[in-house]
């Protein structure tokens, strides 16, 4: 005897049966309360066909100086052409796809202005420098297919995390390593805003000393100290990355925060800080990795000292697609990790023996959220 499979299987068979079928969808059009329902999922179907079609025309009106030139003054569609670069009828058909997106706003006498997505886009450095980033993501999605295919890694986002894997080679990258640069100016660019979300969620100043783990050029705790400039500070960071730090730091009178040098994966930890910050670092790792670092962190930690978490995660209600649709595909292209949601975390954190695990609440968790862990 054939078992019956669950309800909710035979309920989603059912569904679907009726939405694939076309006399269903005629008859849904004609039906006002039914109607909305479809014409509401018909947008956000067109929204994801076409979405890759605004996404170049927001790279479009950043790289052509669209959106700084209106971010100062507005501008006539003329000279905003002779300044892109383009001829009229060009700057025309782009600033009327801009304005479609709510980049560009039209004014009387053939001038342009910001939009509310524009305006909030110019003044967001991390987005800008997402936006440049983004460009080597979308070359290894033009054949997704491909993509997948080929397994993880192996295409030119992969290439530009070569700072990531250096950790996993004999010798680091040197510090002149265009990757490694790279890499240390985009987190530098979107760290500030990552930053105002966690020293708002959680009081660090209850602390004694702070470590950053892969803490960078110290972006992020150049603006710890500026909230909190009576806490001792250190990062950790491989060793080019670190000397760069120590330099970065200096010149903007943090001479205090201590930059020590070496590879979580083969390293210990500096003891002595009573709480540690990984800050978007364990989402590019797979578990193994995380797990050996969780353990490492466990151990340079005192009893009673805390592990704080931040990163965007799987399962964010109302950003669900930002973790596995994103990162998901984002993590395949790098080459490693993947996105987790905060049960994963808890079993991970669990098995190395941090107890007292929790999440805090931040005000925009499709940008990062925050698990707080004790040893």
């Amino acid at each position: 005897m054939i078992a019956k499979p669950p309800f909710r299987e035979r309920f989603l068979l059912w569904r679907n049966a009726w939405l694939m079928s076309p006399k269903f969808q005629r008859t849904s059009m004609r039906l006002p309360l039914l109607r909305r329902v479809a014409q509401g999922h018909a947008a956000s179907m067109f929204g994801i066909i076409t979405g890759f079609v605004y996404t170049k025309t927001l790279t479009a009106a950043v790289d052509l100086g669209i959106i700084a030139r209106l971010a100062s003054a507005p501008a006539g569609t003329a000279d905003l052409a002779a300044s892109a670069g383009l001829d009229l009828p060009a700057a025309s058909r782009l600033l009327a796809a801009a304005a479609a997106i709510d980049l560009v706003e039209p004014l009387e006498g053939d001038r342009w202005t910001l939009g509310q997505r524009g305006a909030a886009l110019a003044g967001n450095a991390g987005a800008l420098a997402m936006i440049e980033h983004h460009k080597i993501f979308y070359d290894d999605l033009a054949d997704p297919v491909a993509l997948l295919r080929r397994g993880r890694g192996g295409g030119k986002l992969a290439a530009f995390w070569s700072y990531a894997e250096a950790a996993g080679r004999d010798e680091p990258a040197s510090a002149a390593d265009p990757a490694t640069d790279a890499y240390s100016a985009l987190m530098a660019a979107s760290q500030p805003m990552v930053a105002e979300q966690m020293l708002d969620a959680h009081d660090f100043g209850r602390h004694r000393k702070l470590l950053d783990v892969g803490g960078g050029h110290g972006a992020f705790l150049a603006e710890v100290a500026a909230r909190h400039p009576g806490l001792a500070l250190a990062l950790f960071d491989l060793p080019p990355v670190a000397e760069a730090a120590r330099a970065v730091l200096d010149s903007r009178g943090l001479a205090h925060v201590e930059a020590h040098g070496g590879s979580f994966r083969d390293d210990p930890l500096p003891t002595g800080a009573d709480l540690v910050t990984l800050v978007r670092i364990l989402h590019d790792h797979d578990d193994a990795v995380v797990a050996a670092l969780l353990a490492k962190v466990h151990a340079a930690l005192p009893v009673g000292g805390t592990l704080l978490i931040a990163e965007p995660m799987a399962g964010t209600k109302g950003a669900e697609a930002m973790g596995d649709a994103y990162f998901g595909l984002y993590l395949w292209a790098m080459g490693s990790g993947r996105p987790r949601t905060f049960k994963a975390y808890v079993a991970l954190l669990e098995s190395v023996g941090f107890h007292h695990i929790r999440e805090v609440e931040t005000a925009l968790p499709m940008v990062t959220r925050m698990v707080l862990a004790r040893k």
